[in-house]
């Protein structure tokens, strides 16, 4: 909006709706915003428009919470395909106002239409009521924004770590590999990043190599860029993540996700791999936060709260991580202080359950079990997910097509800083080859084998354990899943 807009005009208009449009949503939302002030004035009686389906979730959708508040919407297309001008996008139609009759709600009547663009009634919950849980805070954020080629292929990278620097240090300080949503979903590019967090020039400019990379690529880019900061600090990402590396600054890996993928899978990534803007990732190492991630319980919630892009879904950490209820005694709260406890099996478990959470804080999230009934949760989530894992790693990089190779020692340096990386085997045949680099992610829950299928269960049961749902099946309908999880929210939310 700033780029097409100016500052000036979006600054203006932001103060003008402040408190009414969040910052940050899409431009459409001010004229939500605005006809839903001329029906409250009864200047209108009706208000009919055309958004992206974007409409239906984060920041955007805060202006059809107020419509629904205040009236009611009356018919809705939630997510058709559009085309204008060759641009291909999926767009939402929402009439709202003070009407009678019954609501239409992609061409079929329903009791109502929810702000997230659903049919809602008396049994089926209303996910848009959920409130974001202080328990949840400063854990799950969006990869930092480049704004700039800083990227640079693994071969550059390897050649410049061998290469001396006159301060003496290994250009390591400034280069790490770097994952994209495409990384994660399907096989990796191998690509990195030159990063100098919030180093000054002078400092920055004695890693040579990396150095002259951004000043010939990235500064002519920077050099018309409006915001003086970005401009004339040209060097640094455009969002250096500072709150980002404080809070894996004591971990040695973190989950992540593709902010945009077809299907809701996590990963892990070791801290070292800087994750790009389309990259969600959480800053924990256990895998028994991993497990309750990848449960059915979160991906239903996180598609219903989450938004879309064209048919893929998108995952925004306020709508879809700040607002989900974990079982109690494992909530991010619970696990702040970040320390692990390592099981035969090589699972990770949050230490010390019951005694890490910060005195000032401990109101906010929820009374838990006993210790013993919290920790044997935390064991069968954390095994079941550390399998899951390991069957998809050997599944994805099989030891009869692949070779873990140990990454470059930087000049100065007696070890590698940076994880192995994985290759194929040398004189893999032609056609292993070509089966290997369809082995994806995708592909896999494209196909979901019963393998796969079977593990997931196994996880989805322990992680209902834990929330103490003793009926639990894998045949419960989504419906009651969500109900209850919106129970818990809102209870959550009141203490």
């Amino acid at each position: 909006m700033r780029r097409e807009l100016g500052d000036a005009y979006v600054d203006a208009l932001r103060a003008a709706y402040s408190g009414r449009v969040p910052g940050g949503a899409d431009l459409v939302c001010y004229w939500f915003e605005k006809s839903r002030s001329a029906l409250a004035s009864q200047a209108l009686i009706a208000a009919g428009l055309v958004a992206t389906n974007s409409i239906r979730g984060g920041k955007n959708r805060a202006v059809l919470d107020a419509i629904v508040q205040g009236s009611r919407i009356y018919d809705a297309w939630s997510d058709e395909p559009w085309v204008n001008e060759g641009a291909a996008v999926r767009v939402s139609l929402v009439a709202f106002g003070q009407t009678s009759g019954a609501a239409m709600l992609d061409g079929h009547e329903a009791d109502l239409i929810q702000s997230n663009l659903e049919a809602g009634s008396a049994q089926v919950a209303n996910v848009t009521q959920a409130e974001r849980l202080a328990a949840n805070a400063r854990v799950s954020s969006q990869g930092a924004v480049l704004v700039g080629p800083f990227e640079v292929t693994a071969e550059q990278a390897r050649e410049w770590l061998k290469q001396p620097n006159p301060n003496g240090r290994p250009s390591s300080d400034v280069l790490r590999p770097l994952s994209n949503g495409k990384d994660i979903t399907s096989r990796s590019r191998q690509m990195w990043v030159v990063d100098f967090n919030r180093m000054e020039q002078a400092d920055a400019c004695l890693y040579e190599h990396p150095f002259r990379h951004v000043e010939l690529f990235v500064k002519p880019i920077r050099a018309s860029n409006p915001r003086p900061a970005r401009r004339d600090r040209w060097w640094i990402h455009g969002e250096h993540g500072g709150a980002w590396r404080a809070a894996t600054a004591s971990i040695p890996r973190y989950v992540a996700t593709s902010q945009v993928s077809k299907h809701r899978v996590f990963v892990w990534l070791p801290v070292a791999v800087w994750p790009h803007q389309t990259v969600i990732s959480f800053a924990r190492a256990d895998d028994t936060t991993f497990g309750i991630l990848h449960s059915r319980f979160h991906e239903l919630w996180s598609l219903r709260m989450g938004t879309s892009l064209e048919d893929r879904p998108r995952y925004t950490p306020t709508t879809c991580f700040e607002t989900f209820p974990f079982p109690a005694g494992l909530t991010p709260l619970d696990t702040a202080h970040q320390r692990t406890e390592a099981l035969a099996s090589g699972a990770l478990i949050p230490a010390d359950l019951e005694s890490n959470r910060p005195p000032a804080l401990a109101s906010q999230a929820p009374a838990a079990p006993e210790n013993a009934a919290i920790r044997a949760h935390a064991i069968a989530i954390a095994e079941a997910a550390h399998r899951l894992n390991t069957l998809r790693r050997n599944w994805l990089n099989p030891p009869e097509w692949t070779v873990r190779v140990p990454e470059v020692v930087p000049l100065g340096m007696t070890a590698s800083p940076y994880p192995d990386r994985i290759e194929p085997r040398p004189g893999l045949s032609e056609a292993d080859a070509k089966a290997l680099q369809k082995r994806t992610l995708t592909n896999l829950y494209n196909q979901r084998p019963a393998w796969l299928a079977s593990a997931h269960q196994q996880l989805d049961a322990a992680v209902a354990a834990a929330y103490g749902w003793a009926d639990y099946t894998p045949d419960m309908p989504d419906d009651e899943i969500l109900r209850r999880l919106l129970a818990l929210n809102l209870a959550r939310a009141a203490d």
